[in-house]
């Protein structure tokens, strides 16, 4: 069995930029990517605002040198997913037994929305491609043929927790001697489906999100993709290459509360925590910054708080919510926020919760309200909490 699991390469695209580069200067320059709709058709276009990739599909294809007729959610995994690689400095070893662990929600929801309204109308329109690859897994192919790897693959569609899920059944997949090698993290792209569903839930702020604030109203739905490359130590070895930080806690928790909302007292929240101090042997007073899974929603933002203060007592770590730069990417965020820990580590840097100005009256915590530099970050909690109760934790800690 191995005994750590590595991050030797992570990639990154979202409302805030192409790459982690990008996207690391928007996080300084505290500049956030929501807006109204410039891709994604809808009755809302001027209503909500949304975070969208910048990048329109004919971009996002010629990034990657892939089809343009490809789901979105594809398209965004593959730019992710190939920057990871890439930064990995891993090349093309031979011998290592390689997987691509990849979690998505809404497959190739974009394109069929788009066939059937005009199919619906007429049998004979529209093209077989734009609904061949509808369902979750096939995203998760694509990027693999994208990528070369043949090995082991698998979707993770476990709602908001879904790539944090992906990556911590990566590296147990490490630990256990199965793979050396994995690609890990997740992808959603927008659409109306997910917009309207979450509309009707009444959880949608007309307003850009402010999460963890008293006035909050609820959430901005984003899109993105997050990736890492996950080693073994002797893999690390082989390659010499930069290692970002060690994935040193995991757990997945569910409180089984309510199909889309948590409990009130954070207990699946309060559950993967301490599953994920406990697999990592730290102390809550161990963790430097907390990646808060922060949604903006006046349910979620009070179950996860009540549950820090449960579990961290009166020392609090700094903290914040991305989201209120990326919004909520669903099925991508537990990877994309997994990305910005490790950035967190190396860069040592902790990131601002924009846009709070009235902190919760129940909770004796205030998030970070600036980007701070020159931070000694040893070890980042970064939270994910999904639908039907399910909740992951990850801990990234240095070497």
């Amino acid at each position: 069995m191995s005994s750590s699991v590595l991050i030797a390469g992570v990639g990154i695209i979202s409302a805030i930029g192409n790459n982690q580069q990008e996207c690391l200067e928007s996080l300084e320059q505290e500049r956030a990517g929501m807006g109204f709709m410039n891709h994604l058709h809808s009755i809302h276009k001027n209503k909500l605002p949304v975070a969208e990739v910048k990048a329109d599909n004919a971009r996002l294809a010629a990034i990657t040198g892939a089809s343009p007729q490809l789901s979105r959610t594809a398209l965004l995994a593959m730019v992710a997913a190939e920057e990871a690689w890439r930064d990995s400095g891993m090349g093309k070893l031979k011998d290592l037994r390689v997987g691509l662990i990849s979690a998505n929600t809404v497959g190739g929801m974009d394109k069929t929305e788009d066939f059937f309204p005009s199919f619906l109308q007429n049998p004979a329109k529209g093209h077989l491609r734009d609904v061949v690859y509808h369902e979750c897994g096939s995203v998760t192919e694509l990027v693999a043929d994208r990528l070369g790897i043949k090995d082991y693959l698998s979707t993770i569609s476990t709602a908001c927790s879904s790539s944090a899920n992906a990556v911590f059944y990566g590296a147990r997949l490490i630990k256990q001697g199965i793979l050396d090698v994995v690609v890990a993290g997740g992808t959603d792209a927008l659409t109306r489906f997910t917009l309207n569903g979450f509309n009707t839930l009444m959880i949608l702020d007309a307003n850009f999100c402010k999460p963890f604030d008293e006035e909050r109203r609820g959430l901005n739905l984003g899109e993105g993709a997050g990736y890492m490359v996950l080693v073994s130590e002797k893999v690390a070895d082989m390659v010499g290459g930069k290692i970002y930080c060690k994935l040193s806690g995991y757990c997945n928790a569910n409180d089984a509360y309510h199909q889309t909302a948590s409990s009130p007292g954070g207990t699946g929240s309060l559950l993967a925590m301490k599953g994920a101090l406990e697999k990592s042997g730290l102390q809550p007073e161990d963790i430097s910054y907390i990646n808060l899974h922060g949604t903006g929603t006046q349910n979620n933002d009070i179950a996860e708080g009540t549950a820090i203060k449960t579990l961290f007592a009166a020392r609090y770590p700094p903290m914040s919510s991305t989201k209120s730069f990326t919004g909520h990417t669903l099925g991508a965020s537990g990877g994309i926020e997994a990305v910005l820990s490790a950035m967190a580590i190396r860069n040592g840097v902790i990131y601002p919760n924009l846009r709070l100005t009235t902190p919760m009256k129940d909770l004796p915590f205030v998030p970070e309200k600036h980007f701070l530099k020159n931070r000694a970050i040893r070890h980042v909690l970064s939270n994910s909490f999904g639908f039907g109760g399910n909740c992951s934790s990850l801990i990234f800690s240095t070497l």
